[in-house]
Order: C-alpha cells, then sequence, then structure tokens
C-alpha cells in the first residue's frame, strides 16, 4: 500500500486516526499499540508473507538493546556490549543482504567459469527493507554510544519501526530523534492542521508533478530514436520526476507524522537550486546522507584522519554503499561512484574556482551533473543507459532535433516552467507570507486542499499511472 492510494486515503487512513484518537490521551502505551497493529496491517497489506520477519528484526534488536544496557551499564562490561552491538549489526547487513542482494551476486558469479551452476531464487524483495534495517540499526547503535535510552517497552519500539508514516519509503528516522515523541508527545489542532497541509501538498506534488513527468520519461526513454534536444528531454522530466515522486512522498510522511504527534526532520531542501555536487548532496535525501555520515564516514575517521588518502578512502566506502544501499544493479553501484569521482574532483582543486565564477554559472554546472547522475540511475539496462549518455552528447542521435522533439518541447514548455518554478522554494514562501498575514487567505487555502485531493482522487480513478520509485527499494 502506497500513500498515494484510494485505499489509504479512503479506508486506512481514517479508521487509523479513528482509533488512534479514541484512546485517551493519558494512555499513551496503548495509542502505541494502535500504530504498532495498524502499521503491521499497513505493510502486510501488500506483503503479508514478510510481517513475520519485521516482526523478528523488531524482537532482534529490542532484545540487543536490552543486552547492551544490561552489559553496559549494570555488568560493566564494554567488551560484551560491543560483541552484542556487532552481532546485531551482522545479522540486520546479512538479513538485508539475504533478500536484496543475493541474486544479483549469484547472477554475477555465474560468469565465472565453474559456477554457471549457481541457482537464483528469485525472492521478491520485502518493500522497504532497506529503511527499516537503518532505522532498527541506527537504535542499537544509538543505544551502545549512550546517545539514547534502552527502550525497554517492546511496543514502542516495535511502534518505532513499524511506525507507518515512514516505513516504506523514509525519511530514515534515528531513534534518538524521536525517542522522547514514542514516550510522550504532544497532539494538537494546530500541529494536525499542518500535518494535513503537508500531506496534501505532497500529494499534489507527487501525483500532479511527479507522475506526468514520469510519464513524458517513460515515453521518451522507450522511443526507438532520439535527437539530441529528445534525450534531454527526457532526461530533464526524470529528473523532475524523481524530485517530485520521493519529495513529494517524504512530505506525506512528515505530515502523517504530524497528524499523530510525530515530527520528523525534513528530508529535501530544494536540491535543485543547488550551486554544487557538494550543495546538492546537502539537500538531496538528508536522512540517508545523515545516516551514513553519522554510522559510517565519522566511525571510519571522517575528515579527521592523519593522512588524506584516508579521508578519501572513507568518501569512497560511503559513495560505494550509498549506491549498494540503492538497489541490486551495477548502474546504482555506478552511480555512487560517479558521485565520489565528482565530489573529489570538487574537493581537491575545482571548489576554488566555483567559488569565483557567477551564480548561475554555479548553477547551470550543478544540473548538468546531476541530471547526467540520473540517467546512470534510472537505466538499469547498462547497454540502453549508454546509448542513451551517447545520445545526448549527438553519438548515435537522431540528428539535433527532430518533430517529435520539437512537437514534445512545444507542448510541454508550460508545463516545464512550472516543474523549474514548484521545485523552487518561492510557492512555500509566497503561501506562508499569504497564510500568515491575511487570515481570510486561510479559508482559501483549506478550500484549495479539498480541491486538490478531489482532483488528486480523479487522476487516481481515471489513470492506472500511479508508480513509486523508492518503493522498490
Amino acid at each position: 500500500m502506497v500513500f498515494s492510494s484510494l485505499e489509504f486515503l479512503f479506508l486506512f487512513l481514517p479508521i487509523t486516526l479513528m482509533l488512534y484518537y479514541a484512546v485517551p490521551k493519558k494512555y499513551r502505551v496503548w495509542r502505541n499499540v494502535v500504530l504498532l497493529a495498524m502499521s503491521l496491517v499497513f505493510y502486510g497489506w501488500g506483503e503479508p508473507k514478510y510481517v513475520l520477519l519485521m516482526v523478528f528484526t523488531i524482537l532482534a534488536d529490542y532484545g540487543a538493546g536490552l543486552l547492551i544496557g544490561w552489559f553496559r551499564d549494570v555488568k560493566d562490561k564494554p567488551k560484551a556490549a560491543k560483541a552484542v552491538l556487532i552481532s546485531s549489526i551482522v545479522l540486520n547487513l546479512l538479513i538485508l543482504g539475504f533478500f536484496k542482494y543475493y541474486d544479483f551476486l549469484v547472477s554475477n558469479l555465474r560468469l565465472i567459469p565453474g559456477l554457471g551452476g549457481l541457482k537464483t531464487l528469485g525472492l521478491a524483495l520485502p518493500v522497504g527493507i532497506s529503511f527499516y534495517t537503518f532505522q532498527a540499526l541506527s537504535y542499537v547503535i544509538d543505544v551502545y554510544r549512550d546517545d539514547a535510552r534502552v527502550q525497554k517497552n517492546p511496543i514502542s519500539f516495535g511502534t518505532y519501526v513499524t511506525l507507518y508514516p515512514q516505513l516504506v519509503a523514509g525519511p530514515i528516522v534515528r531513534y534518538q530523534d524521536v525517542d522522547d515523541m514514542l514516550r510522550d508527545r504532544t497532539e494538537s489542532r494546530a500541529l494536525f492542521a499542518s500535518g494535513v497541509r503537508t500531506f496534501l501538498a505532497g500529494l499534489g506534488k507527487k501525483m500532479l508533478l511527479g507522475n506526468v513527468a514520469g510519464m513524458m520519461w517513460d515515453t521518451i526513454s522507450a522511443a526507438p530514436g532520439r535527437s539530441v534536444v529528445g534525450a534531454w528531454l527526457g532526461i530533464i522530466f526524470y529528473t523532475f520526476h524523481i524530485y517530485f515522486d520521493f519529495s513529494g512522498y517524504s512530505d506525506m510522511a512528515i505530515g502523517l507524522g504530524k497528524m499523530i504527534g510525530f515530527r520528523f526532520l525534513e528530508n529535501f531542501n530544494y536540491p535543485y537550486i543547488a550551486e554544487s555536487i557538494t550543495d546538492f548532496w546537502r539537500r538531496w535525501h538528508m536522512s540517508l546522507s545523515t545516516w551514513f555520515r553519522e554510522y559510517v564516514y565519522f566511525p571510519l575517521g571522517g575528515s579527521r584522519c592523519d593522512k588524506k588518502w584516508k579521508n578519501y578512502r572513507n568518501i569512497f566506502i560511503v559513495w560505494l554503499l550509498t549506491g549498494v544501499w540503492h538497489g541490486a544493479n551495477w548502474n546504482y553501484i555506478l552511480w555512487g561512484l560517479y558521485y565520489f569521482v565528482l565530489l573529489m574532483i570538487e574537493k581537491t582543486f575545482l571548489k576554488k574556482y566555483l567559488d569565483r565564477a557567477p551564480s548561475w554559472v554555479r548553477h547551470v554546472y550543478a544540473l548538468f551533473f546531476i541530471c547526467i547522475g540520473w540517467l546512470i540511475f534510472a537505466e538499469t539496462d547498462l547497454a540502453a543507459g549508454t546509448v542513451y549518455l551517447g545520445n545526448l552528447f549527438g553519438i548515435g542521435a537522431n540528428g539535433f532535433i527532430d518533430s517529435v522533439a520539437l512537437y514534445d518541447l512545444a507542448r510541454n514548455l508550460p508545463y516545464l516552467l512550472l516543474l523549474g518554478i514548484a521545485s523552487t522554494p518561492l510557492p512555500r514562501k509566497l503561501f506562508y507570507r499569504f497564510y500568515e498575514k491575511k487570515p481570510s487567505f486561510r479559508t482559501v487555502a483549506a478550500v484549495g486542499g479539498i480541491l486538490l485531493l478531489v482532483v488528486c482522487t480523479a487522476y487516481l480513478v481515471a489513470s492506472s499511472y500511479n508508480p513509486f520509485i523508492y518503493y522498490i527499494f
């Protein structure tokens, strides 16, 4: 089940909110019981056989947290606590690796002479396993570091791992960020209303901007012959598609969290206004970047290594893992290494030249390489991706511009302008300027929200095109 579905909007969400608020505030643990139960229903809606796997992860990491706290604080045996930590990390990564990477590994090993008899399993990937595995790991690591208290209530810990707003696609919520909210949080009408606005804004971004851009990308990328302009038009549409699809879904998750008293951190900060690749990655999928920084980069030594090559090694490991995390395919690994190379170039010598360049030059530079990066990410078929990359620069292209590209460009130019404006802070700034200074605008905003829900519902009823890119990760 995804947020942008009729089942979620008009069945699951209303029932969950009614059950949640039917429990009096003073019975906080029972509100968590409702969230845990409904989150398991949400997850099991499309993947019932993997609910047990999630329950096993919850019990294993809950037990690991108790043992770490006991060995560290009661028995004063840091080595035993560290052994539990390592065991928990290995167990979680083995489960993730088996389901997500086993077939990929076997498929590549079969290319080696003598190993052609290895069998793939064809297992379906448990939805959201990359996200909830990282969340569970953050709890165990935070407890070991003493950055968070041991959660002794299994219901509260289960609620954290399964919490339906961020279960299948993030944002990745670190345990230390919601520890207090699991124990005691404050719901209010103002926060609920803010959550509704955030959710509807995300729904609109995903359905009316992301989906339409995605349809254009699918059409252009499937075309047998592309002109240079057609190829660039396609990858620009994909660049907008993945942003509005994923950031819209993250906004919906943040809005749903507000409706039940949780304040999740933002996951996107207008990444397409970035003026360098470094700046882009401070703005894109910030919860994942934070996770790798806190739990991989810093433990390896970060930038405080005694030798530069060690710092470069640490960055290489982070970006290799970032690529691997995104999927079991070579294009994702290449995508991670692509950004490693770009960031190293910026870090070692390009930054001083960028700092001197005009803002628009820095912006064009960043967007150019971001678009190339999204092509590597989008094309899981390396041969097809290579052909498409060549088309961008005239290699094998059907001329500079053909009639199809000219028609697509003319027809979609207003929409491209809308996508460009919507990916900047301007719409949000204007909305809140009117919302805060003109009380009458709040009525207009409420009516607009209802109309937006009606339009998105009509879209869901009329169209069968409703993908979500990060649902498969």
